[in-house]
C-alpha cells in the first residue's frame, strides 16, 4: 500500500470504520511497512517533577484541582536527574523523556535542567526529550543551544471538544507551544489522550490537525480513570476500539511514528502485540508518570514474538 492510499480527507478516515477489522489491519500494516519496515523504536521516561499543577484538566492527577493522592515532589536534583538518564540510556530506547508537572518551569529551574543537558554524554544527549510545558521561544532557544533535539507536548484531543476536558489553557496556546518548539529546529512529539468521552469526529479532527501542523511523531494514550479526578466514571475504551483507533490514525498520517503510551496495559490486556498489526510502530516501555506499565523485558519479548526489531536510533 502506497501512502496515496491512505486517507486523504475526514470523510474517507470515517468510512475506514464501516471496514472488517482484519481488511482494515491489513492496510494498516502495509502503510507501516512501507515506511518503517519491520523497525519498532522505545521510549521511557522520567517523572522529574510531580503533583501540584496549576492546570484542571479533568482526567489528571497530577492537577492540584483533582486532590489525588500521588506523590509530590520538585523538579529532582540534578544529579539523581543524570543519573536516571544515564540508567534508562544502557537500555535499548531511541527517546529518554524527562517530564515536569505544571504549565512550565521557572527560570533557575530551566538553566539547572540546561545544565543537565548539556553535561551529558555526546552519545546520550542527542536522545533526550523534554516534556516541560507551555515555554515561549526564547527558552526553546536556550534548550536547543544545550543540544535537546526533541520536545514533547501534547495537544490531548480535538479543538472542538478540548473545552470538554481542560479550561485553564485553550487549545490554541497548545499549539502554538507546539508550533514554536517547531520554529526553534527542535522535532516536535505531540499527540493525546482517548477516551475522555470524544467522538470518532473528534478522532479524526485531532488526527488531520496534528497532520497541518506537521507532527510527525505522535503519542498516543488511552485513558486510566483515576478514581479522584472529574473523569473517574468514564468507561475506559475497549481493546477493539482502541486498535481501530491506532489504525485509523495510521491511514491518515501513514509517514509519522505511532507511539502507544499510557493506558496500554488496561485498555488492551492481552491484545496489546495487536497494536503493531493495527499499525503502531513504537511504544513506550516502563513505568508511566504516576501508573505502572510493562517492563521493558516483556516488551523486548512480544516485539521479537511478532517478527519485529527494535531499533535504538535518536532520529526515530
Amino acid at each position: 500500500m502506497t501512502e496515496s492510499q491512505a486517507a486523504a480527507t475526514p470523510a474517507e478516515a470515517l468510512a475506514l470504520l464501516s471496514l472488517p477489522q482484519e481488511q482494515l489491519f491489513a492496510r494498516a500494516t502495509a502503510l507501516r511497512e512501507a515506511a518503517f519496515g519491520h523497525g519498532i523504536v522505545l521510549c521511557a521516561i522520567i517523572n522529574a517533577r510531580s503533583g501540584n499543577c496549576s492546570m484542571d484538566c479533568r482526567f489528571c492527577s497530577q492537577s492540584r484541582h483533582n486532590h489525588t493522592p500521588i506523590e509530590v515532589f520538585p523538579l529532582l536534583p540534578d544529579d539523581e536527574l543524570r543519573e536516571r538518564i544515564l540508567h534508562l540510556a544502557a537500555l535499548p530506547v531511541a527517546r529518554i523523556g524527562v517530564v515536569t508537572s505544571g504549565s512550565a518551569l521557572s527560570g533557575s529551574e530551566l538553566q539547572r535542567l540546561r545544565t543537565v543537558i548539556s553535561g551529558l554524554p555526546d552519545a546520550v544527549r542527542p536522545r533526550v526529550c523534554a516534556s516541560l510545558g507551555k515555554l515561549p521561544a526564547e527558552d526553546f532557544a536556550l534548550l536547543s543551544g544545550a543540544g535537546l533535539t526533541r520536545f514533547h507536548h501534547n495537544m490531548e484531543t480535538s479543538q472542538g471538544y478540548y473545552s470538554s476536558v481542560c479550561t485553564t489553557q485553550t487549545w490554541e496556546q497548545r499549539r502554538d507551544t507546539v508550533l514554536r518548539a517547531s520554529a526553534a529546529g527542535l522535532s516536535v512529539c505531540s499527540g493525546g489522550l482517548f477516551g475522555l468521552g470524544e467522538s470518532w469526529q473528534d478522532r479524526v479532527d485531532f488526527a488531520f490537525s496534528l497532520k497541518k501542523m506537521g507532527v510527525s511523531h505522535v503519542p498516543m494514550n488511552f485513558l486510566h480513570p483515576h478514581p479522584e479526578t472529574p473523569l473517574a466514571g468514564q468507561k475506559p475504551l475497549t481493546a477493539d476500539e482502541a486498535l481501530t483507533l491506532i489504525a485509523v490514525f495510521r491511514h491518515i498520517l501513514p509517514k509519522a511514528t505511532l507511539r502507544i503510551c499510557g493506558g496500554r496495559p488496561l485498555v488492551l490486556g492481552s491484545r496489546q502485540n495487536e497494536i503493531f498489526a493495527a499499525g503502531a510502530n513504537a511504544l513506550m516501555t516502563g513505568d508511566y508518570l504516576t501508573t505502572h506499565g510493562q517492563s521493558i523485558a516483556h516488551d523486548l519479548e512480544m516485539i521479537a514474538a511478532q517478527g519485529l526489531e527494535v531499533r535504538c536510533d535518536a532520529n526515530c
